[in-house]
């Protein structure tokens, strides 16, 4: 059986219902997933700072933090992390920046891995953080698996062709309807992952 790792940063919630519905699609289908946070680095006087982010915190604490078994495990890798100021949020980063251990033994090497992320504003810098994103996981040797404009559902959520990006509003809510991307990406990476492993 094809196993999908959905590693994800959320602050206030958005990119933790991306990961949802990834977890459903694969699911869905009848892959094994393990539904995963990357640990938060922020000091509590910054996170006390925004009441969604301290509510979003507190509420998700059963959700295990990402360790390194999650990506040997794993065929397939989904993230899904903010964008930060056009890069993925640290919190992510520092994830990864840790993995240099089974990088070095040959671990990381085809994954098939795809990103998905969010921001303030339609231009916040959605495409660069996914690009940066996929930086690193070239470095790790995986496989990438972005969803380009090969279907409706990519297209009627934004068009984002590096994976499904969403925009936020003042309140938290998420302006495009992107459930559909995101299930039908997580359905891809499943297909992508049961061919190379198959």
């Amino acid at each position: 059986m094809t196993k999908i790792s959905i590693i994800y940063y959320s602050s206030t919630g958005t990119n933790y219902q991306l990961a949802q519905w990834a977890k459903e699609a694969v699911e869905s289908i009848g892959t094994e997933a393990r539904l995963v946070r990357a640990p938060e680095l922020a000091p509590d006087f910054a996170i006390d700072a925004n009441p969604a982010w301290r509510t979003h915190y507190d509420a998700t604490q059963d959700v295990p933090e990402v360790t390194s078994e999650d990506i040997k495990w794993a065929d397939g890798l989904i993230f899904s992390v903010p964008s930060r100021f056009g890069v993925m949020a640290a919190q992510m980063k520092q994830f990864i920046d840790t993995q240099g251990g089974i990088w070095a033994t040959g671990e990381t090497a085809n994954k098939v891995v795809t990103g998905m992320t969010s921001a303030h504003n339609a231009h916040g810098g959605q495409e660069a953080t996914l690009l940066s994103l996929y930086i690193q996981m070239m470095h790790w040797g995986a496989i990438i698996a972005a969803p380009g404009y090969t279907q409706p559902e990519y297209t009627t959520a934004g068009g984002n062709p590096y994976g499904t990006s969403v925009t936020v509003d003042d309140n938290g809510n998420m302006i495009e309807d992107v459930e559909a991307a995101v299930k039908k990406q997580a359905r891809n990476v499943v297909d992508i992952a049961s061919r190379v492993n198959g």
